[in-house]
């Protein structure tokens, strides 16, 4: 049943024929569907699209779980931060026991159960080093390297193949650590965002929390009921607002009067909302940038910060609002404007960017920054079969949006060739068919 494999062979196009054959380093598997990169909600979720139009695909997944970001980097206060309607993936909703925002357990558990329900089951701990169209032969040639025994290979590099890639590794990808200077020399505890789990170990500690985004917030609040003495690094412009507004969700609020007002009339009326709600939050340090929150985020994808309790620490002093750092010294840090804190640990708030521009190639659909050039609602889909889900800045209800368009697109063109005969396709490299 194994045989070499010629370095130019024929592949397959239609779902159901299998050749395995042995071939030297790196191995190489044809897919009868698309490559889906990452198994975050994105992931899950066209991959439940697609099995609604039986379409076989692959997910490759560098960790060994699904959603590790939030399985394994995030805080346990966590919560979502949108009413769990906006925040559900295709096809299933969430339980109806389920509160209006669900917790990072929860949340985890709904991503688990749709996992099951839809059978999807991810290749783990196959990271993808290099993603390429090969004009040549028509195909995407994706490059992994990994553990375990992905596609019954021991080689801990594989190349899939595959007529369609889609890229759903999402916002998040990696954390954004800030070059500070004299941070090396600090000598106290310095972590990012995402390996804090909680304030216990915090107790009694000055800390520096430098970020002053939706998790910069959590985070003080957090070591705040933990008895730390946190200080909350506040250098640009922020928008903060009430999570919710007379009962009723600020983003469904927002979502509600898009149907209705121009965009700058929207921004507008959610400041005037949240100055009657919050008051004047400037007068405690967060100045509000010149640019609407609904604006701001659309454009930049910079997220207002949904206020649930951290604005009232700030008031009382639990939570004290510094500028910008100038430089680090041992036990110390010396702000912007003079002055110096004594601190025992830093904690960066500093964000998350995607890591498109690091593995895919020859493509000019992303830009620098890991996001399609193509502005929302037109950037999930590319040529040559590249597909995006997850980068829209819309959280999880763009991610369903993106999700339905490709699995619509592919299972489109899925059903055109089931109905041509089998014809072999021409391909350079070494095969064995999977899916």
């Amino acid at each position: 049943l194994l045989q070499p494999c010629p370095v130019s062979c024929k592949l397959p196009r239609m779902a159901g024929m299998t050749d395995r054959v042995q071939c030297s380093p790196p191995r190489c598997v044809w897919v009868n569907g698309p490559i889906i990169v990452g198994a975050g909600p994105s992931g899950l979720a066209v991959a439940a699209c697609l099995k609604e139009h039986g379409v076989p695909f692959v997910i490759l997944e560098r960790s060994d779980c699904i959603a590790s970001l939030w399985q394994k980097r995030t805080y346990d206060r966590l919560k979502l931060h949108l009413p769990k309607q906006f925040c559900q993936l295709p096809k299933v909703p969430f339980p109806d026991d389920f509160p209006e925002y669900p917790t990072k357990k929860q949340f985890i558990d709904y991503l688990e159960s749709y996992a099951q329900h839809f059978q999807i089951r991810p290749r783990f701990n196959q990271s993808v080093q290099s993603a390429r169209f090969d004009e040549k032969c028509g195909l995407w040639l994706v490059r992994t390297e990994g553990s375990g025994t992905a596609a019954g290979s021991r080689s801990h590099e594989v190349e899939y193949i595959s007529r369609w890639l889609v890229v759903a590794t999402g916002e998040n990808a990696e954390k954004v650590v800030p070059e500070l200077e004299g941070l090396g020399e600090f000598g106290g505890d310095v972590m990012h965002v995402c390996d804090y789990k909680s304030g216990e170990a915090y107790r009694g500690k000055r800390v520096l929390v430098v970020g002053c985004g939706n998790s910069g917030m959590e985070v003080c609040l957090d070591l705040c009921d933990y008895g730390a003495f946190p200080a909350m690094v506040v250098r640009d412009s922020v928008h903060v607002l009430p999570r919710e507004v007379l009962g009723k969700s600020t983003f469904e609020l927002a979502a509600l009067l898009m149907n209705w007002l121009p965009l700058w009339l929207v921004d507008k009326t959610l400041l005037v909302l949240s100055r009657l709600v919050l008051g004047n939050v400037e007068k405690h340090g967060l100045r509000r940038p010149s640019t609407g929150p609904v604006e701001l985020k659309n454009t930049k994808g910079r997220t207002p910060v949904l206020d649930v309790g951290a604005l009232g620490k700030i008031r009382s002093g639990d939570i004290k609002v510094v500028p910008g750092i100038k430089r680090f010294t041992p036990a110390k840090v010396e702000l912007v404007d003079g002055r110096i804190l004594h601190i025992d640990s830093v904690i960066l708030a500093t964000g998350y960017r995607s890591n498109v521009p690091q593995w895919l190639q020859g493509c000019d659909f992303f830009s620098k920054d890991g996001f399609p050039k193509t502005p929302f609602p037109n950037g999930w889909k590319g040529q040559c079969g590249l597909y995006t889900v997850g980068f829209t800045r819309r959280g999880l209800s763009g991610v369903s949006s993106d999700a339905a368009r490709t699995a619509d697109d592919i299972g489109r063109m899925w059903k055109e060739e089931l109905k041509l005969a089998r014809r072999p396709i021409a391909c350079h490299g070494r095969c064995i068919s999977q899916i």
